[in-house]
């Protein structure tokens, strides 16, 4: 039973996975038995993760360029094939989010969003799949979705029109290349005690008062809680799951407000 989450004898390339929950489900991967890929951006960042990566026991083989550039990823996917093979199972991670009112945002500034968040993924998934059906190779996309692909916030709107985008791309991809036996999912992740989220983590902050009041779990999610469901979408075990996202997130999209303890 255990061989469906087997992922040796596999190449898995993760976006954005210098840092954050990017690095907690290229872990996971490497630790399920994948040959470990990742990108980034930034050369310090992913000197940093590279180190991290070692300190853990992980090999893994990092590369620089913009997701959003295509000239740039169809160069780095062939150098990925000959240094480390092709990449069976990709993970478009790499995002951003910029929290302005839509009335101050500037038009630029909303295309950021929508290319890293949204346009991105299409190029990096297109190129990953045109090499799978060039090797007529099964193969698994997860695209990156989030909360925001159902629900509206303040302040977020390029944000969650984007990877409200991506949830539909998500489904449309799985819809063109199942029959290449090619699944693609979305995972989408609640609100998880990262780095960036430390200073509002706070008993008090009402921010955290808010999220641990929201959410049936009682807490906030930890970088390990998408490691079983990373695992589950790169695997054999999810051969016949297409289209789906799937939320982590304790329970905050089932309900209107968690139970009360009576």
């Amino acid at each position: 039973m255990m061989n469906l989450f087997d992922l040796k004898g596999k190449v898995a390339l993760v976006t954005g996975a210098t840092h954050g929950l990017g690095m907690a489900m290229a872990k996971a991967l490497a630790q399920a038995g994948a040959t470990l890929v990742i990108n980034g951006h930034t050369p310090d960042k992913m000197e940093k993760a590279l180190a991290a990566y070692a300190e853990d026991g992980i090999q893994v083989k990092g590369y620089l360029f913009d997701v959003t550039k295509e000239e740039e990823v169809i160069i780095n996917l062939d150098i990925i094939e000959k240094e480390v093979g092709p990449v069976d199972i990709l993970v478009n991670n790499a995002g951003i989010i910029k929290r302005v009112p839509m009335t101050e945002m500037d038009v630029e500034e909303f295309r950021t969003v929508v290319d890293i968040d949204l346009v991105a993924p299409f190029i990096m998934a297109r190129n990953v799949v045109k090499r799978l059906q060039k090797r007529k190779a099964g193969g698994k996309v997860i695209n990156i979705c989030s909360m925001m692909s159902e629900l509206g916030r303040d302040t977020v709107g390029a944000y969650a029109a984007a990877k409200g985008g991506l949830k539909m791309l998500t489904r449309n991809m799985a819809t063109e290349w199942a029959k290449y036996d090619i699944q693609v999912n979305g995972i989408g992740p609640g609100y998880f005690a990262t780095e960036q989220t430390a200073p509002i983590r706070v008993n008090g902050h009402p921010f955290n008062d808010f999220i641990v009041g929201r959410t049936p779990a009682g807490r906030w999610g930890e970088p390990e809680d998408l490691a079983g469901t990373t695992i589950f979408l790169a695997s054999k075990a999810s051969d016949f799951v297409n289209g789906q996202v799937v939320y982590v997130d304790g329970g905050i999209l089932a309900t209107i407000g968690k139970p009360s303890n009576e």
